[in-house]
């Protein structure tokens, strides 16, 4: 490892309130006060934070040109805080936008709440009075500026909250991909007591206070409007009298209630926090009530997570994993099924806008099984449960749920009606292959008995048709349809290996014995029939070609060793020769790459001189991409641009050279 100090990390975007698919909120600047802040698909947001130190008045967030921007001197990007230094008259202000993404806590990550915290200290040895504003666009309640608001407060002995709504309450009525939602509420809420809160147009309440400290004495009550048209804002001021030593802190709370989150199969389900709450009122109280311990709680999950992730990569790598995790998160809801069970649903950000895509759960996994098992089980379960309908007709497993967030059957490619555009090899694939991980890592075989019928249905139908596939899809759709792919027969081969645990754990020996023959012979031919000199083929019928061959992970990480150790060997050995600026393309045909396969590829050989060799470049490309978003899993190797897709949850794969440690795996499930 590199023992010279590394430079600050300058994040493609920076995590601000990020919880869901539609509750995510952004930086896409260096500077927090640089622009305003923005949904994942780029949307402005109008959240807005001034600070009047005796007198002057500064900005800290927002585009506030009114307003001189404090210093920012520095920003630090944790799994689950990101925090802001800035400086200005003598006084320093921490800002830290906490989100409490515990995952082994499924009824605290499930909370639609961020607590954004402000600790004030004096620089210069003096005191000082300080009036500090923040406040939320009401336009985080609607898809679109033009559609009409409401707005309002309610009270509790224990906080005030200010709330926006749209007037046209129309849950789960429209899916998409480049949506925003447009029912429930947004809400500031502040803890009792309150000092000075208002709900009015943004550019007079702003500007005012920045002039004389005050916010208006009474609501703004013209509605419905436009949201546009006044971009009316929640606002609350905190004052502080600082001391020459010391600090002060306070805090605020955004949160979203989404009564109806999901649609699933036709039944509109609750959010998971609801198993614990009667009620949103409910939830907020005890998010108050619970900061103090979650703060610290958090605080030492960061610490835990970022020491075992620059022990397993270096700080690089941990780096990475802290920009990765709230993002993977925040790109899936969770919710209740009518028996109480987790439903955790992906949205496919920035691409086709599918809900519970499998080959999409597939590189999301490795966060998800090293922290939180049960979040596994909760994103294969609806697929499984869909599958085993009479809805859905194939042999083998579906691609999706819908678009979202209505997940109400299958519309990529044949949708249900037709074998045309599937992805059967890739899909059943990736299903046998976490269900065996979920065996294999946590040792339980009740979930997979469950559904022990539809496993083995999926595992007959790769062992007829996995070796060699034929024309179609796999997960890197966009490349194109290929044929004789020797990565996707990979897939099928270790999966036939992960069935065969299975059964054996279930207790079928001879079934067992029968899929793990099969597989074993099978990876024997592929040896043979993919080899190309110094490396392995993209195809069995293409010489002189090459790819990623990520999916032979899953020989290691579940102790099949149906290969010789030599072929992972050999193919890193190879990729280290065909890297380029910002990383190892995809394969021989283009120069873009994905981010989550070139961390799998990288821990195929399980040695650090491998892994440091294909991270690095993946670093510099984090540092030096043009492109401003949340994490693009798929980019230009040679000049770092995006090439497509954002803010999804497969950065959720950067964490698989964690997983692989089955002491951490461990560790983290006894949490």
């Amino acid at each position: 490892m590199n023992s010279t100090p590394l430079a600050p990390l300058r994040a493609p975007a920076v995590p601000l309130i990020v919880h869901d698919p539609y509750f995510s909120i952004w930086s896409f600047q260096d500077e927090l006060t640089r622009e305003w802040p923005h949904h994942w698909t780029g949307s402005s947001y109008g959240i807005s934070g001034l600070l009047r130190i005796d007198g002057k008045c500064r900005n800290f967030c927002g585009r506030n040109a009114f307003a001189p921007a404090m210093e920012q001197r520095s920003v630090e990007i944790l799994p689950t805080r990101t925090i802001y230094r800035f400086e200005a008259e003598g006084v320093e202000l921490e800002l830290t936008f906490l989100t409490p993404a515990l995952p082994h806590r499924l009824d605290v990550l499930s909370r639609p709440l961020t607590y954004v915290i402000f600790r004030l200290a004096s620089t210069d040895g003096k005191p000082h009075k300080a009036e500090l504003c923040f406040d939320c666009g009401a336009e985080l309640c609607v898809n679109l500026p033009t559609e009409k608001i409401v707005w309002g407060r309610a009270h509790s002995s224990r906080f005030e909250l200010l709330y926006a709504a749209s007037t046209n309450q129309r849950p789960l009525t429209i899916a998409g991909d480049d949506l925003r939602i447009n029912w429930g509420k947004s809400c500031l809420v502040i803890p009792a007591p309150a000092e000075e809160t208002a709900i009015a147009p943004s550019w007079p309440l702003r500007t005012t206070f920045a002039k004389t400290g005050e916010l208006p004495e009474a609501d703004d009550i013209e509605f419905p409007i436009e949201a546009r048209l006044k971009y009316q804002t929640l606002a609350a001021k905190l004052t502080f009298d600082l001391p020459a030593e010391g600090a002060q802190e306070r805090f605020v709370a955004v949160a979203y209630d989404d009564p109806s989150p999901i649609e699933y199969l036709g039944q509109k389900l609750r959010p998971y926090w609801r198993e614990s709450f009667a009620g949103f009122r409910e939830m907020v109280e005890a998010a108050l009530e619970e900061f103090s311990t979650l703060r610290e709680e958090c605080i030492r999950y960061d610490r835990m997570l970022m020491e075992d992730a620059r022990k397993c990569g270096g700080e690089k790598y941990a780096r990475l994993c802290a920009l990765a995790f709230r993002q993977a998160i925040a790109a899936h809801k969770l919710a209740a099924d009518f028996d109480g069970s987790a439903l955790f649903f992906s949205k496919e950000n920035y691409s086709n806008g599918c809900i519970a895509t499998v080959d999409v759960t597939y590189p999301s996994a490795p966060l998800f099984l090293l922290t939180a098992p049960e979040l596994v089980k909760g994103m294969l379960r609806p697929i499984l449960r869909y599958a085993e309908s009479r809805r859905w007709k194939f042999p083998f497993a579906p691609h999706d749920l819908g678009t979202y967030p209505l997940a109400n059957g299958q519309v990529y490619g044949g949708g249900e009606e037709t074998e045309e555009n599937q992805m059967p090899v890739e899909e059943s694939g990736n299903m046998l292959l976490l269900a065996g991980a979920l065996v294999e890592f946590t040792g339980e075989t009740a979930f997979a008995a469950a559904h022990e019928a539809t496993l083995r249905k999926w595992a007959e139908y790769l062992l007829d048709k996995g070796y060699d596939p034929e024309n179609q899809l796999c997960t890197d759709d966009f490349a194109g349809h290929l044929a004789h792919n020797t990565n996707l027969s990979l897939k099928a081969i270790l999966a036939l290996g992960a069935y065969s645990r299975i059964a054996a754990a279930l207790g079928h020996a001879e079934e067992a014995e029968k899929f793990r023959s099969s597989a074993a012979a099978a990876a024997r031919k592929w040896v043979v029939d993919a080899a190309d000199s110094d490396h392995y083929r993209l195809a069995f019928d293409q010489p002189g070609s090459w790819s990623q061959k990520y999916n032979l992970v899953w020989d290691r990480l579940l102790n099949l060793n149906l290969f010789p150790k030599e072929v992972a060997e050999k193919e890193l050995a190879f990729y280290r020769t065909r890297q380029n600026r910002y990383g190892l393309p995809l394969d021989n045909r283009r120069t873009y790459t994905k981010l989550d396969w070139i961390l799998w590829s990288a821990t195929l050989t399980g040695k650090a001189e491998d892994f440091a060799a294909l991270l690095d470049p993946v670093y510099l490309w984090l540092n030096e991409t043009p492109t401003r978003v949340p994490l693009t899993d798929w980019y230009e190797t040679t000049d770092g641009k995006k090439v497509g897709f954002q803010a999804r949850s497969v950065v959720g794969g950067v964490f698989l050279r964690m997983m692989s440690e089955p002491e951490l795996r461990k560790k983290y499930l006894t949490l």
